[in-house]
């Protein structure tokens, strides 16, 4: 059976949109069962029916047009149900309702499974057979397998139907997309796809804009490839048997223009530009290859992609050079990285998608540095389909919009004008003191790691930082920093900000922040070595950024030293000794200046529960609420597919905030928390009525945080935090904060899904 499924889910994947991936199910699946009739029935989206789609067995001619309700006879049972429905004769249920000329009389013997992905019914797997008789287990549990495999392939496949290459750009289903939130903000604008370097799976599709142009890039990049081929042919001429050395030959043969090379020409003739046109011919090839049972045949599938890879290499290279952008350029790719954000003009940057990484990803925090709307881990996106075409980000929810319809379309651009107006609305406030209406202050600080933050987060009025991930310096890295090159970096970064204070995260690594020099494998990063724990491990890591810190102090005294991922007492203990004989020996090398404060991370729930034991031992605490939210509801908030339960708002979240702000008051030690939370306005007002002394946020959060405690009193705050601390569900309390905001006029501020 697995083989049967891994064969079945090989040629779905490689199937070209929806229609075509689901003639292929409803054949490869009728002839695994063995069945007389396998068919698949879609709900459309906008009307809720579900369609017959795809059959074997059945009459063809009713496909696209015949359809049920929701709930409208066994095919509507199996989906309300979400669970399989077996019947040795089907007509004898009270569900059935007969469909007329489809052709389904003789057949009695039914079984249908729902297809689900990430909680949505999409449709429904039906097998029949004439005779009477009930499917036995087996039978079932395959199907069953089938449909869960299949599902996120019928999704991706779906999307991809929406942006077929027959389509016109705004034309085509509506699709939306679910990601991970990587910066805030709408972006409707033009797709530029990004392809990794020579990956021929990853070519974005397009029409050739001068095909003769196309033609002689081609025509160039084969004439590099063979040079170079003969290159390594004349090098080892010498250590080759002339039988060996033939083999060159061969190897070139493939891309001859008798060959592979005259189907990449008859494409580029027909329309396509060289690099989908190669690409689409070699991966025609390797799979042809690969399916071969010979052995040497099937090892030609590598000299194919080779090959291939090398013309693709030189055709990126040739393109890179004449490329242009856009205006609203909306910066698409499989895995997006800091250069290629390089390449582009920041003026034509309207947003980015990736189809890879997280919300902690470096592209993810230099977007929210820059103000970048982005989507993050948009992992059903057919990426390489979307170049030219007119995209729609929601930087709030996580989501992308591909052919929306007008009204939705409309209504992100009234989203996208009052969010500009209110960025030109705010601007006054910079100078202005976060204070609430009653005269209660909150300073406003900022999360930095490039030194591109720096000049945003003082226009929009910071005064001070809470965290600065040094994090950023060792990624941008192919090996550690030297002590001197870190305090150098440390040295601008508490310049630029002085007197305000710059609270400086030691090393933390791991989780999905990995080293490309120090890699750490493990089957869960999030729950391994990681933070202070791979640090304390490595104490000459530990110590040589703990020097750096105190010698770019010297002169400045605005440096605060921040611990991560401490969940108990010894570890902050030896950490703290570390640092103290870190400070003896900068003291002795003629470094003047005191011991700055040392505080630690709130951010695992060992930390919630030791909080006051952890508080009488430093200066001060700082909650990293986005940790502590995924640790708390054990939920991977850069996972798309749980991402909808990842609740900041959760009443466990909220109870272990507040638990934490009561347990630094009593030791009388100050507490701030940088996390997400704290840039929204929704949670700012809670944190402010708990008790927090500082929030730490992105600095485009900074003027709404400010707007937003200005126009509340602390009276007023404390009263909503114990109406929501009373609460049971997350949804309750963002309809209780979304209600007061309203009430103060910061409607604004309330960001929902646009549908």
């Amino acid at each position: 059976m697995l083989e049967t499924l891994r064969h079945i889910v090989q040629e779905v994947n490689a199937a070209e949109g929806l229609d075509d991936a689901l003639d292929i199910i409803v054949r490869r699946v009728r002839e695994a069962m063995g069945t007389e009739v396998c068919s698949v029935y879609m709900r459309d989206a906008n009307t809720g029916r579900y369609v017959f789609r795809a059959t074997e067995g059945l009459n063809e001619e009713q496909v696209g047009i015949a359809s049920l309700a929701a709930g409208e006879g066994l095919v509507g049972l199996v989906a309300e149900r979400e669970e399989p429905v077996n019947l040795e004769n089907a007509e004898n249920h009270p569900s059935f309702q007969f469909l007329p000329d489809i052709g389904e009389e003789r057949y009695h013997a039914f079984l249908g499974v729902p297809i689900i992905h990430q909680r949505d019914v999409l449709g429904v797997l039906v097998v029949q057979q004439a005779h009477r008789r009930r499917f036995d287990e087996s039978d079932e549990a395959f199907l069953v397998t089938m449909s869960a495999q299949l599902a996120g392939v019928i999704a991706h496949a779906q999307v991809t139907g929406a942006v077929q290459e027959d389509i016109s750009p705004g034309e085509g289903a509506p699709a939306k997309i679910g990601g991970v939130p990587g910066a805030p903000g709408i972006a409707i604008g033009t797709a530029v796809v990004v392809s990794p370097i020579a990956d021929l799976y990853a070519v974005p599709q397009r029409q050739a804009e001068d095909r003769r142009q196309e033609l002689r890039a081609f025509r160039e990049a084969l004439q590099s490839v063979t040079r170079d081929v003969q290159a390594v042919a004349d090098n080892l001429g010498s250590q080759l048997s002339p039988e060996d050395h033939a083999l060159f030959d061969v190897y070139l043969g493939i891309l001859d223009d008798s060959a592979i090379g005259a189907e990449v020409v008859g494409l580029i003739r027909a329309g396509q530009w060289a690099q989908g046109a190669l690409s689409q011919v070699m991966i025609e090839h390797i799979r042809h290859f690969e399916r071969m049972e010979h052995s040497y045949l099937k090892e030609r599938a590598v000299d194919v992609k080779d090959l291939g890879t090398r013309v693709l290499a030189y055709l990126q290279e040739a393109d890179k050079e004449e490329r242009s952008f856009p205006d609203q350029t909306i910066l698409v790719g499989e895995e997006l990285t800091a250069s290629s954000l390089g390449e582009i003009p920041r003026e034509k940057l309207a947003g980015l998608i990736s189809v890879r990484g997280s919300g902690n990803s470096h592209v993810a925090i230099l977007a929210r540095a820059m103000g970048v709307p982005t989507v993050m881990g948009a992992v059903d996106l057919p990426y390489t389909r979307l170049q030219d075409r007119e995209v729609v980000i929601d930087g709030y929810n996580g989501t992308v919009h591909l052919n929306p319809l007008p009204e939705v379309k409309q209504r992100f651009q009234e989203v996208l004008d009052e969010d500009l107006a209110l960025t030109l609305d705010l601007e006054s406030l910079r100078d202005l003191p976060c204070e609430t209406l009653d005269g209660h202050r909150m300073p406003l600080w900022v999360n930095t790691g490039l030194m591109a933050d720096v000049t945003r987060s003082l226009e929009q009025g910071a005064e001070g930082v809470g965290l600065y991930r040094t994090e950023i310096p060792f990624l941008l890295r192919d090996r550690f920093p030297s002590e001197e090159e870190q305090r150098q970096i440390y040295r601008n970064q508490l310049e630029a900000f002085a007197p305000r204070p710059v609270t400086m995260r030691t090393l933390d690594i791991g989780g999905d922040k990995s080293l490309p020099y120090f890699p750490i494998e493990e089957d869960n990063p999030f729950l391994g070595w990681r933070g202070i724990r791979v640090t304390l491990d490595h104490p000459e890591i530990f110590l040589a950024q703990i020097r750096a810190m105190l010698k770019a102090n010297e002169g400045l005294n605005n440096l605060r030293i921040m611990l991560p991922m401490v969940c108990n007492v010894p570890e902050l203990e030896e950490a703290m000794e570390l640092i103290h004989r870190s400070h003896r020996e900068v003291v002795q090398e003629g470094v003047e200046g005191e011991l700055p404060p040392i505080g630690v991370m709130v951010e695992v729930p060992a930390a919630v529960y030791q909080a006051r034991a952890l508080a009488r031992r430093v200066d001060f605490m700082s909650v990293g609420s986005n940790d502590l939210t995924q640790y708390l509801l054990a939920v991977d908030r850069n996972n798309a597919r749980v991402a909808d339960l990842y609740h900041s708002l959760h009443p466990a979240v909220l109870q272990a905030l507040a638990a934490v702000a009561e347990a630094s008051r009593e030791e009388n030690v100050p507490i701030g928390i940088c996390g997400e939370l704290a840039g929204d306005p929704e949670g700012a007002v809670l944190l402010l009525a708990m008790g927090y002394d500082v929030l730490s946020m992105n600095a485009t959060s900074l003027p709404k945080v400010k707007k937003a405690l200005r126009n509340v009193h602390l009276g007023e705050a404390r009263d909503l935090l114990e109406e929501v601390m009373s609460l049971d569900r997350a949804g309750e309390v963002h309809q209780h904060l979304e209600r007061f905001l309203t009430e103060h006029g910061m409607e604004k501020f309330i960001h929902n899904p646009v549908e």
